[in-house]
């Protein structure tokens, strides 16, 4: 969290990060022009250099879309998440060069992409024509897949362009997570650009296996996590006193410093244990939705595991000068056990916690 807006800063983790994911990128690319060469696929370099970046973003596309469930799965892949953003803009420009090109003149390194190597020797604007050249839009064998691809690169500048905190704050959270749902979307288009396309002139098994691994991998993937979540969600919650409070188990099913999440009314709550204390807030960050529940409290600050937006326990607030709000509940003890009111308190309102006798 910082108070003012400021340029990306690196710290030591991320150099090694962005290094290796660089590194990793550049080897990728270097060993599919070297091996693409050699084994007579018909295509010039230029050529094989499109394939090349077509590929390489959408391997980085699939690890982007796979994080998320993972995290949900193992905390061993937060470390990925914490730099999820970089992949993104790192995948947003391979698939620019896959479609423009890239020039550098003082390198000097110039690569074609398929708007210049498909449409540069007509009598038409190479973006005229890769939309004019082809309007066959109900000839499924003829169909214009092209600008299925552009369509879907619209999506991810403008997921890139806004991938800094100053657009998720002033788009306000809710705005800024449904814009960047479109990666969905744009999964699909490109999905469907490969198939009404490359895999149709394709002599090598390669990609129409590599595109159904894809498939079966980001559809199961995520069907199997959302279906283990409603799982948890469906649990049923404790026995209601005639309060309304419900019962949420014992003390000691606590960890210090760290927190048991419960399904209550519909929403996720979580339940810390800090300083001989127990305060319960809304499990969801006000940042990216991140679960507080399965973070700890840090210098009395409960922290989101995914970006270390921290709120004090009993306020539901960020410390000053930050400004999100969380929605609170209300906890009892009785005995060793715990209760906590179903219905949630404004964001931002002090519960006194309850304190462990």
């Amino acid at each position: 969290m910082s108070v003012s807006y400021k340029s990306i800063q690196w710290n030591k983790q991320k150099l090694i990060y962005d290094a290796i994911l660089l590194a990793t990128v550049g080897l990728y690319i270097y060993i599919f022009l070297t091996v693409a060469s050699k084994t007579g696929t018909g295509l010039d370099l230029r050529g094989i250099r499109i394939r090349a970046y077509g590929s390489a973003a959408f391997i980085l596309l699939n690890i982007i879309l796979s994080i998320g469930p993972l995290t949900r799965l193992d905390k061993r892949f937060y470390p990925l998440l914490f730099n999820r953003r970089h992949m993104g803009v790192t995948f947003f420009f391979l698939a620019l060069i896959h479609a423009i090109g890239l020039n550098l003149p003082v390198l000097p390194l110039k690569v074609d992409g398929v708007l210049t190597w498909y449409h540069d020797f007509g009598n038409l604007e190479p973006l005229v024509s890769l939309f004019a050249s082809n309007v066959e839009y109900t000839d499924l064998i003829r169909f214009p897949f092209e600008s299925l691809g552009a369509a879907a690169l619209v999506i991810f500048f403008v997921m890139a362009a806004t991938s800094h905190d100053f657009w998720l704050v002033n788009l306000t959270a809710p705005i800024w997570k449904a814009l960047h749902m479109g990666v969905y979307l744009a999964y699909g288009l490109v999905v469907s650009h490969v198939i009404l396309g490359p895999i149709q002139t394709n002599q090598h098994p390669c990609l129409t296996i590599g595109m159904g691994i894809s498939l079966v991998w980001i559809v199961g993937l995520h069907l199997f996590t959302a279906l283990r979540e409603a799982n948890v969600d469906s649990q049923p919650a404790g026995p209601s006193d005639a309060s309304g409070f419900v019962d949420v188990g014992s003390v000691a099913d606590i960890a210090e410093n760290r927190a048991k999440i419960v399904t209550l009314a519909g929403e996720r709550v979580a339940i810390f244990k800090y300083d001989g204390k127990l305060s319960a807030v809304s499990n969801v960050c006000q940042h990216q939705n991140g679960p507080l529940g399965e973070g700890k409290v840090v210098d009395g600050c409960i922290t989101c595991p995914w970006h270390g937006y921290q709120y004090l326990p009993a306020e539901g607030a960020s410390p000053p000068p930050f400004t999100e709000k969380i929605p609170t509940f209300e906890v009892r003890l009785m005995g060793d056990r715990i209760w906590v009111d179903p219905i949630a308190k404004p964001p931002g309102t002090r519960v006194a916690p309850a304190i462990i006798g």
